[in-house]
């Protein structure tokens, strides 16, 4: 079932779950149930039906902290690229719904999976946004190497470039200088000037370069 294609998954979401009585909606196909294998029902075995329906909805309470993050995606990021450089994202590649197209995905579970779909690409975008924010005004390792560990696979630049925390700041300045200077900058799109120092697109201009 396609869904119409908009820039803001959230609106998406709304438009594919309303009206309610339609048939193939999600929330008809709640009331409607399904046959076959389904999560929920292997998830009220695996841990108890009680359990697992409350934690469905303490979950749901998550709702507003991620609605107040797509509103700053939105709202003001953007002027981060025309201020400062840092680069401009397509939303809808990142904020979407799909999963119903998942052949037996119905009910209470398509219900919750659309929810994650939205929910993960909300925050998928966010934790980008926020690479290029650490990188580009405070490229310094955390003093914890702890944090440092728990946190590398969202930040990758914490051990791919970053100042180590007994550096200093000529130290600093000097990473920025080389991948925030004219010279690293350069050959970079207008509208990405300065990402982060792994993003992908500093890659396929290197790799650009390279080949010519």
């Amino acid at each position: 079932m396609a869904l119409p294609r908009t820039g803001a998954g959230s609106y998406r979401l709304a438009l594919y779950l309303g009206p309610a009585h339609r048939p193939g909606n999600p929330l008809w196909l709640a009331r409607r149930g399904g046959s076959g294998p389904r999560i929920v029902t292997f998830l009220n075995r695996a841990v108890g039906r009680f359990n697992n329906h409350v934690a469905l909805w303490v979950t749901a309470l998550a709702l507003p902290v991620f609605i107040v993050l797509r509103v700053a995606e939105l709202c003001i990021y953007p002027f981060l690229t025309p201020l400062v450089g840092l680069p401009r994202y397509r939303h809808a590649d990142w904020v979407n719904v799909s999963r119903q197209k998942f052949t037996g995905l119905v009910g209470h579970d398509l219900i919750w999976c659309l929810y994650c779909d939205w929910m993960t690409g909300v925050y998928a975008l966010g934790a980008e946004m926020l690479r290029n924010v650490e990188s580009f005004w405070c490229p310094i390792r955390y003093a914890s190497g702890k944090k440092c560990d728990n946190c590398k696979l969202d930040f990758p630049d914490i051990h791919e470039g970053w100042v180590a925390p007994d550096g200093t700041m000529g130290d600093v300045v000097t990473t920025m200088e080389e991948m925030y200077g004219a010279a690293a900058t350069a050959r970079l799109p207008r509208d990405q000037r300065h990402p982060w120092f792994g993003h992908p697109v500093r890659k396929a201009v290197g790799a650009k370069a390279m080949d010519g």
